[in-house]
Parts: structure tokens; C-alpha cells; sequence
């Protein structure tokens, strides 16, 4: 029986029919061929094209399975990060949105039997973020792209400084305030009774000195007050220059001391995002590159864009193009050189004295510059590394 003309109502009834979703049982995965019934589905399994594919996969079935596997967690995780990005979803809904999909890979021709299986492997292998719950699994994209990691970094370097501004002058004005208080109470005025030896005496103030013409006796007491008048004021004179001069020094001192400190801090606070630097040793952690070079020591030989190094494997030779992300710093043995890569003292080189592992930090001494000699304890594992 020939096929239905184009446009008679059972064509047009076949291809709406071959346009929606059909039934699992009747796909063929490696033909790529769905069927619509059971005979349909019969027919195909007998045709040479379809025992033509099952010869070539019985040559080497798990080569098929490796690639329909790549294939399906490739488009898995693609669509759960640009669908869901890192939100924390239900496994099945992406799932069920996965296989709406008319040209799929489908699950039975991989190595997971189940979904639950393939979210413990993305778990396991740290694609995702895998919580079992009782209304089942839940999974949370793990965005590890360069670029979105830079930015997570810039937002939290940027929020962290303004933290630090604003403690800084919240310090600044709270040093200023009980500098001011201590001022006040150095110049604040004494106040003392004025008393008298016997009521019978008499207290008198003679201010028109030069227009007193009593006599020798008035004259002469008359003298002696303003003498000592102006002693006392001179007197008083001398204690404010006195206590100026040393409110002076003081100030001068505790400047020096803050600008002192502030350069300390500078010097603490003074770090960067990148830490990369030609030369140095350094640890490949990453796994994507397989067990060949996972924990293997390399020296950088260039850096690219400040994020990203071209090192070269101690052992083989190998040549690998590497983010930062993928490598950490290498902590040599006491007495061995080093270079600092990250805080005030970046760029120069020095000597490890000791390692307390208590608080992941190191003791060491600058060797090189115009720090030569200086003792620098505290210095973080991360901001140190090995050199050649």
C-alpha cells in the first residue's frame, strides 16, 4: 500500500503526530530514529541500516557509550546553567525540560541507569552541589567560569574596601574627639578660695599706683604689689609657653606614631586578586586534566593577562596553559629561597626561617632590596611561593 498523498487528512494527521513527542520504547539511539508504533518500531530493528549500526557498536560499545554520555552531560549542565544558573532546583524539573527537547540523548544509552545515579555522579565529580531532601533531589549549578570568578572577586575586593574606608574614618574621627577632651582638660582653668588668715584683715586692690601721693610707706606697698603683679604674670606666662610647647611635642610624637602605623597597615592591607609570577614553583590541583598532572610541581615560565600561566612540568617537560584557580603556591624547606607574591612586601625575595601551622602562615626574611634584613612573621601560605 502506497503512501498518503500530501495533502490528504491522514499525511497531514502523521505529521502533527511526528512533530510532538513519541514513546521512549520505540527510539532508537543509535539509529537516531523514532518510531511512532510498535510495527514501526519491529520493522526498523530488522532493516540492514539498523544491524548495520549494532555491528559497528559491537566493535567497540564502549566508545558509543562514552560519546552518547559526553553528549548528554554536556547538554545537561548547559542548559541547567543558562536556565536555573547557580539557583538551587529540583533534579527532575531539569530533567523533564531536558527531554522536551524532540532531538535528545537519551538516558538509556549512557552509563547512568537512573537520574538519581547521574546527580550523585555530577556530586561526586563536583559539577554541582548535591543535597538529597524528602521530596527528593535537589542540585545547584557550580559556575567556575574565569571570568565570573574575577567579577565575584572585584565585588568583594570593592565591598571590603569600602568597609575599610569606613572604619577609617569612623577610627579617625573617635582619635580626633579624645584628642580634643584631652586638650580641654589641659587648658580647662583652676579655680581656688580665696581666703584670708583672720577676719579682722582687710584685702584692698590699689590699681592707681601712679596717682598716689600719700607718702613713703604707701609708695613703697604700693611697689611691691605691682611687682609681684607682674612676677606672677610673667610666672604664668612662662607655664602656658611651657605647657604649649610640650602639648607640641606630644602632638608630634603621636603623629609621627599614627603616620607609622598607617604605613604598617598600608604595607598589610596592600593586596591584589592576581598573584601570578614568572618563576616561582607551583602545585597543579586541578583534576580535569586527568591523574598524569594532578599534584604535579611546575615552574612558571609566562604570564598571560595576569590570571592565567604557561608552566612547564618539572618531571616530563610537558608544557600546560593554566588559570590561576588551577594551581597553588609551593612552601620550600627552612633556609630555602622564596618569593613573596602578594601584600606590601610583593616582589621581594627572601628566606623561610619557620612555619607555624597552627595559624597556615610562615616566619621569613627578606634577603633582597632595601628591606634586607627586615623580619616579616605572619606571612600567609598563599603569598609565598618556592623559587628554582
Amino acid at each position: 500500500m502506497g503512501k498518503a498523498d500530501f495533502l490528504t487528512p491522514k499525511a497531514i494527521a502523521n505529521r502533527i503526530k511526528s512533530k510532538g513527542l513519541q514513546k521512549l520504547r520505540w527510539y532508537c539511539q543509535m539509529c537516531q530514529k523514532q518510531c511512532r508504533d510498535e510495527n514501526g518500531f519491529k520493522c526498523h530493528c530488522m532493516s540492514e541500516s539498523h544491524q548495520r549500526q549494532l555491528l559497528l557498536a559491537s566493535e567497540n560499545p564502549q566508545q558509543f557509550m562514552d560519546y552518547f554520555s559526553d553528549e548528554f552531560r554536556t547538554e545537561f549542565l548547559e542548559l541547567l546553567r543558562r536556565r536555573f544558573g547557580t539557583k538551587r532546583v529540583h533534579n527532575n524539573i531539569v530533567y523533564n525540560e531536558y527531554i522536551s527537547h524532540r532531538e535528545h540523548v537519551h538516558m538509556n544509552s549512557t552509563q547512568w541507569e537512573t537520574l538519581t545515579d547521574f546527580t550523585k555522579w555530577l556530586g561526586r565529580e563536583g559539577f554541582c552541589k548535591v543535597d538529597e531532601t524528602p521530596k527528593g533531589w535537589y542540585i545547584q549549578y557550580i559556575d567556575r567560569d574565569p571570568e565570573t570568578i574575577r567579577r565575584q572577586q572585584e565585588l568583594e575586593k570593592k565591598k571590603k574596601q569600602d568597609l575599610d574606608d569606613e572604619e577609617k574614618t569612623a577610627k579617625f574621627i573617635e582619635e580626633q574627639v579624645k584628642r580634643g577632651m584631652k586638650e580641654t582638660e589641659q587648658e580647662a582653668p583652676v579655680y581656688t578660695e580665696l581666703t584670708r588668715e583672720s577676719e579682722e584683715e582687710k584685702v584692698a586692690f590699689n590699681l592707681n599706683i601712679g596717682a598716689s601721693t600719700s607718702g613713703t610707706s604707701t609708695s613703697k606697698s604700693s611697689s611691691l604689689v605691682a611687682n609681684a603683679l607682674k612676677s606672677a604674670a610673667t610666672a604664668s606666662v612662662k607655664r602656658k609657653d611651657t605647657s604649649q610647647s610640650q602639648g607640641s611635642e606630644k602632638k608630634k610624637k603621636c603623629a609621627l606614631d599614627e603616620i607609622m602605623e598607617m604605613e604598617e597597615k598600608k604595607k598589610k592591607t596592600e593586596r591584589t586578586d592576581n598573584w601570578l609570577q614568572p618563576e616561582i614553583v607551583v602545585k597543579i590541583v586541578t583534576k580535569r586534566l586527568g591523574d598524569k598532572y594532578h599534584k604535579k610541581k611546575a615552574i612558571v615560565q609566562e604570564v598571560i593577562n595576569k590570571y592565567t600561566a604557561i608552566v612547564k612540568l618539572i618531571d616530563s617537560g610537558d608544557r600546560l596553559k593554566l588559570d590561576q584557580t588551577h594551581v597553588e603556591t609551593v612552601i620550600p624547606a627552612p633556609g630555602k629561597r622564596l618569593l613573596v607574591l602578594n601584600g606590601g612586601y610583593k616582589g621581594n625575595f627572601g628566606v623561610l626561617d619557620s612555619i607555624d601551622e597552627k595559624s597556615f602562615s610562615a616566619t621569613i626574611v627578606i634577603d633582597s632590596g632595601p628591606l634586607k634584613g627586615r623580619k616579616v612573621e605572619g606571612m600567609p601560605y598563599e603569598d609565598i611561593s618556592k623559587v628554582p
